[in-house]
């Protein structure tokens, strides 16, 4: 597999804003901060946080508001109420209704842990070194489906599977103890199983076709499909495999390149993640210096969002309308909490809640209600608030 293929002539192609996926990212920001702050007040030995204590998390709970401010405007996850001794320093404790979510993402947790077991052992199958660091696994927890403490509630739990590590710089790491082999197969050659996309060329070697969705014109222009043709036309390399010995500046390496991005994609809950959180991962995953100009060089596979003052990249084919096309039920959990947030939206003007949904013990029956009808998967946990965020 060493040797350059013959070059393929890539096409510039123009940013196109696309507004679901960026309502999508918009979305998910405030449900993120939420949750964040929920496990944060959960872990207090207080059981609350103060005004003064979370006055400097905006940038780490990627807000574009102050925290003391997002705070109040989710009555129905955040009670307010003065300190026991300093009466003018306002205090946050979870509602009857955020500790019922809470309950239910802890059941939801251990009822799917073989799925974060999997989804912990395909990230690491595809390093080089089949570990990665533990701060760099923490800062994609929330977008893979782990506990919150994985590495405390999860991984002892599989000695077989896991492992941990400690390189010569203190660096501590999760590390395979075993190749899981049925777990060798990525998202792409599932959704291909029938054979539907697979070509056989004169080089013994199969291809396999991406997805593509590209924004509005730019499929029917004749040079970009000529390049896409050329670009599905190369074998596929699973990400899985050994990369070492394919030529780094191949068009073969690249769409090897483009193969793990969607697959790292594929295994997070909502199909999308910080771009700086896949920077961190380059050199594990032996991906390019520049390998997020891959991002924007195919629109038909990636979305890249300027939304909510970062840089997010999105799978395209995991949406449909703006929506999942194939929800893990943990994104369903999540859109449960999500319901709840916005029945308690305050109204900016008066600071009054929409007077048809300040019940809260109404909410509890109707989530009761929903959870005997509806499974649900287990999550909303996020990276820990002492894991820095990113700004791009």
């Amino acid at each position: 597999m060493k040797q350059q293929w013959r070059g393929i002539v890539k096409v510039r192609l123009k940013w196109v804003k696309n507004r679901s996926l960026d309502h999508v990212i918009d979305k998910e920001t405030d449900l993120k901060a939420a949750c964040l702050l929920k496990d944060a007040v959960n872990r207090s030995s207080t059981g609350f946080l103060t005004a003064q204590s979370v006055a400097d998390w905006q940038k780490l709970l990627g807000l574009t508001v102050p925290v003391l401010r997002f705070l109040r405007r989710y009555p129905t996850l955040f009670q307010e109420f003065p300190h026991p001794r300093w009466a003018s320093l306002p205090c946050f404790r979870l509602t009857d209704t955020a500790l019922f979510l809470h309950s239910q993402e802890l059941s939801l947790h251990q009822t799917h842990q073989n799925d974060a077991v999997q989804t912990l052992s395909k990230l690491l199958m595809m390093s080089n070194s089949r570990a990665l660091p533990l701060h760099s696994l923490h800062a994609l927890k929330w977008d893979l489906g782990l506990p919150d403490t994985f590495h405390k509630t999860l991984v002892p739990l599989y000695p077989h599977q896991f492992q941990f590590v400690r390189s010569p710089n203190g660096v501590v790491s999760i590390q395979l103890s075993r190749w899981p082999e049925e777990l060798a197969v990525s998202a792409l050659q599932k959704s291909n199983e029938g054979g539907t996309h697979y070509r056989e060329f004169k080089r013994g070697q199969s291809a396999l076709a991406f997805p593509m969705r590209f924004p509005r014109g730019y499929g029917a222009q004749k040079k970009v499909r000529t390049w896409m043709e050329e670009f599905q036309k190369l074998p596929y390399v699973s990400p899985y495999t050994d990369s070492t010995k394919i030529d780094p500046n191949s068009d073969l390496m690249e769409k090897r390149v483009v193969g793990v991005l969607h697959e790292i994609l594929s295994l997070t809950l909502h199909k999308k993640t910080k771009r700086n959180y896949l920077r961190g991962l380059r050199e594990e995953f032996n991906l390019p210096h520049k390998f997020t100009r891959i991002f924007t060089r195919y629109p038909g596979i990636f979305y890249l969002s300027l939304k909510c003052k970062t840089t997010t990249v999105t799978l395209k084919e995991g949406y449909q309308s703006g929506k999942l096309v194939d929800p893990h039920p943990l994104a369903r959990h999540r859109d449960k909490f999500y319901h709840v947030m916005q029945t308690g939206l305050l109204y900016r003007g008066d600071g009054s809640l929409k007077p048809q949904e300040n019940n809260l013990l109404a909410e509890n029956d109707k989530l009761r209600s929903e959870d005997s009808e509806v499974e649900m998967s287990d999550e909303l946990c996020e990276t820990e608030l002492k894991v820095e965020d990113d700004s791009s």
